[in-house]
């Protein structure tokens, strides 16, 4: 495959690179992983040649611009910060995403504004969390969990990298890394892979190898682990109590297998870990848990970002440009979506001209950038083809999707005959009628309320009131109780005759679980979390109903 070599000016320097692992056919509607061999450790012995010429070409400012990842309203907005501040790259939101041909046209747009390609990323974790409405809808990450498919979750993310890649994205901040050990967390539930850390380990892994195999760089977020918080970093600032021990043994696994697997970054979290860190610092800031401990101990040498400094969890006295300039000094490499790029720019920029941040802490964030860049390929060839990126989201995708989606369906309980559903039946609850339709495709007798002789009940939140309304509702019926959000649901279940969980409720997930209940399927799911009080992780019934 041919290489296209892209001459660079910077500071008034002529700089010719070809990155060592590869480019991408400009033809191609699915792009292919630039470096996908090896891991950024071993790409960068190879490439680093091109970041550090780089580098040495780069004024202060430049340098200093290359730190930043904000949010970008249109083309014209792009082309003007990425001007004025020689950005490192931009995060994308559902606003630039409205087909894969305008994003397309956006990532050129943007791309030819910027002499050093720029990174193109987006918050594409699927399900809960999804950006790209184009994208395949596949169910998310703990529904990839819950079928113990490694396989599965790197075709899923190959599939959705690809169609990233091909309408110019090249980063995405997935996969989710942390391990789900609180039922209440209010954040991270579904989007992890659930709270046992070998499987989630072996899903981040598998992830990432399916984004890289796209050309896409992958983020485990949110370091040191955002899986036991009752508080959302986006309102508020988590403290997590847990002894150095359990962080350990539960938490850091799956940011290990990222490491191993050359994760190409990872995202600090908006957290506190006292055990960690003493001080009490948020992680982002503390140079105790990004540098001390993911660098030192861990061996982490890829980019660290921030998560969006605009979040509650990052507020600090002289606010978020004064908590860039922290993350900065505490190991972060990239500062993520500052709320006011130019004060956050000129703060970092006075902290380097000041010395309060060393020039040699500065020159290791830029080299770190460049690296990731050359690594996934950016200095052979960025453009998009608008034609390619809509072709990219295909019918081979979807299937994909759907077979997650079955595969993920988990039935925790079945007695007196409930399943599979016979005679008539009665759905009540979120997406009631796309589930009710599903259904009667499959052959079932939809009812009302009245005559049906099974309900199904579909929840989406659960609290003891729904224990009492399924007992009431148990005396005089089959009850078939689903959870179609978080499977933490299940645990108000009480008098229910059979239970399942799906773990999203895209339209895949709805077809599959209508497949599992009438038996055409058999149940292949299995709890990737406990509920508290009810079925144990790892629960799941696998034989034909």
């Amino acid at each position: 495959m041919g290489v296209r070599i892209i001459a660079l000016v910077l500071g008034g320097t002529l700089l010719a690179g070809c990155s060592a692992t590869g480019g991408r056919s400009e033809q191609a509607a699915v792009p292919t992983a630039p470096g996908a061999a090896g891991t950024p450790q071993e790409s960068t012995q190879q490439t680093g040649v091109l970041a550090a010429e780089l580098l040495q070409g780069m004024s202060v400012r430049e340098k200093v611009g290359q730190l930043f990842m904000p949010t970008v309203r249109d083309a014209a907005d792009g082309k003007r910060i990425a001007k004025k501040y020689k950005v490192g790259g931009f995060i994308y939101f559902p606003g630039n995403l409205g087909s894969p041909q305008a994003a397309a046209k956006l990532s050129n747009g943007l791309q030819s504004a910027s002499r050093v390609p720029l990174l193109i990323g987006v918050d594409e974790e699927t399900g809960l969390v999804t950006r790209a409405k184009f994208a395949t809808d596949f169910p998310g990450a703990m529904a990839l969990a819950a079928t113990g498919n490694t396989d599965l979750a790197r075709a899923a993310t190959a599939a959705t990298g690809a169609e990233l890649r091909a309408a110019g994205v090249n980063l995405n901040f997935a996969p989710v890394a942390d391990v789900n050990v609180n039922p209440d967390n209010p954040v991270i539930g579904v989007r992890s892979f659930g709270a046992d850390p070998a499987l989630a380990g072996r899903m981040v892994t598998a992830s990432i190898e399916g984004y890289r195999s796209a050309g896409v760089a992958a983020v485990a977020k949110h370091f040191p682990g955002h899986g036991d918080t009752d508080v959302d970093s986006h309102t508020g600032l988590p403290v997590i109590e847990n002894s150095r021990q359990k962080w350990q043994e539960v938490h850091a696994p799956p940011f290990q297998s990222a490491i191993a697997a050359g994760v190409d970054a990872i995202m600090s979290g908006h957290l506190v870990v006292p055990a960690l860190d003493p001080s009490r610092k948020p992680a982002t800031m503390s140079k105790k848990v990004l540098t001390e401990l993911l660098r030192g101990q861990l061996g982490f040498q890829g980019v660290i970002v921030t998560d969006s400094l605009s979040m509650a969890g990052a507020k600090v006295p002289g606010g978020a440009p004064e908590a860039a300039v922290r993350s900065l000094l505490a190991g972060a490499d990239l500062l993520l979506m500052p709320p006011d790029l130019d004060a956050a720019y000129a703060k970092v920029l006075k902290a380097v001209e000041s010395g309060r941040v060393p020039a040699a802490r500065l020159d290791e964030a830029v080299t770190r950038i460049l690296r990731l860049k050359e690594n996934r390929g950016l200095f052979t060839d960025v453009r998009a083809d608008p034609a390619a990126a809509a072709r990219a989201v295909s019918a081979e995708h979807r299937r994909t999707a759907q077979e997650v989606a079955t595969s993920a369906v988990t039935v925790v309980r079945n007695k007196d005959g409930a399943l599979p559903l016979k005679g008539s039946v009665y759905v009540e609850g979120p997406e009631q009628t796309k589930i009710a339709a599903a259904l009667r495709k499959e052959g079932v007798q939809i009812a009302g309320e009245q005559k049906a002789k099974t309900h199904v009940i579909v929840v989406t939140t659960a609290s003891a009131g729904t224990r009492d309304y399924l007992k009431s509702l148990a005396k005089g019926h089959k009850v078939v109780y689903v959870a179609i959000a978080s499977p933490y649901a299940l645990r108000y279940g009480g008098s229910a005759h059979a239970m399942a969980a799906t773990y999203s409720g895209s339209a895949a997930s709805l077809r599959g679980l209508a497949r599992v209940l009438t038996g055409k399927t058999p149940p292949k799911g299995r709890l990737p979390v406990s509920l508290p009080g009810g079925a144990p992780m790892g629960s799941g019934l696998t034989d034909p109903l």
